[in-house]
């Protein structure tokens, strides 16, 4: 189930009705990340330690090394930074176009089925809020294990495939049902959604490839919670 939503998802991203959401979503996303960058930028060059060096008189020939080796620190931990910023600005750039996504899979994968209603401009910037606040606290909690070898890497996988998974699902599924009855859902296949999650979650970790994340994740969810659905039905019925 899992796979076959995840495959499906994959092969519609490069579809011409996908190409229009596809080009907003990335081109919007990577004037964020550079905004980002020059932000970080600017940031780093006002607290730096060369420029405080200059202003101490007499040093000896050794500072200009400590110098050397904090710009090199700096850039290290810009290219951090903007790394941990990926998923949350890919997150909330792309939630804008969600509903695209759902109602392109909908229209054009399930025909037969009655499509789903757009979130309300409110409840969708809700989620999109709470879901921002999630992955910046979740992934600052998953830098603070970078020291613990091993650890960093399962954390990272397990904090944004849970995350993930339960927000892209939670967002397929309220396009059919009320947000309780979305996390109701959820929360009896929990399993399949958390593994799913795992799924984005590696796309998460490809650099460049992660840019595609949030639809991606739309897409294989809006298939995964078909899928839940049509088999909640035939249990229903068997029942």
């Amino acid at each position: 189930m899992i796979l076959e939503a995840a495959s499906a998802a994959a092969a519609r991203l490069f579809t011409v009705e996908f190409r229009a959401v596809l080009y907003k979503s990335l081109g919007l996303t990577v004037l964020a990340l550079v905004a980002f960058w020059f932000a970080l930028t600017g940031l780093f060059e006002a607290f730096a330690l060369p420029p405080l060096l200059d202003m101490i008189p007499d040093l000896p020939a050794w500072a200009g090394w400590l110098g050397f080796a904090a710009a090199i620190l700096a850039g290290l931990a810009l290219a951090l930074g903007l790394g941990l910023l990926i998923a949350p600005v890919t997150a909330v750039i792309a939630g804008f176009f969600l509903d695209d996504v759902a109602e392109i899979i909908e229209r054009e994968d399930y025909p037969a089925d009655p499509p789903g209603d757009a979130l309300s401009m409110t409840t969708a910037t809700v989620v999109a809020v709470k879901f921002l606040l999630l992955v910046v606290v979740a992934n600052l909690f998953a830098l603070l294990l970078l020291l613990v070898p091993g650890v960093n890497i399962a954390a990272f996988f397990l904090v944004n495939g849970y995350l993930l998974g339960r927000e892209f699902f939670e967002f397929a599924a309220m396009r059919f049902r009320s947000e309780a009855e979305a996390k109701a859902l959820r929360r009896r296949h929990a399993g399949t959604v958390f593994l799913a999650g795992l799924v984005i979650a590696a796309v998460l970790s490809i650099p460049i490839v992660n840019l595609l994340t949030p639809l991606f994740a739309a897409a294989m969810m809006v298939h995964l919670h078909k899928a839940i659905s049509a088999r909640e039905i035939r249990m229903s019925r068997q029942s």
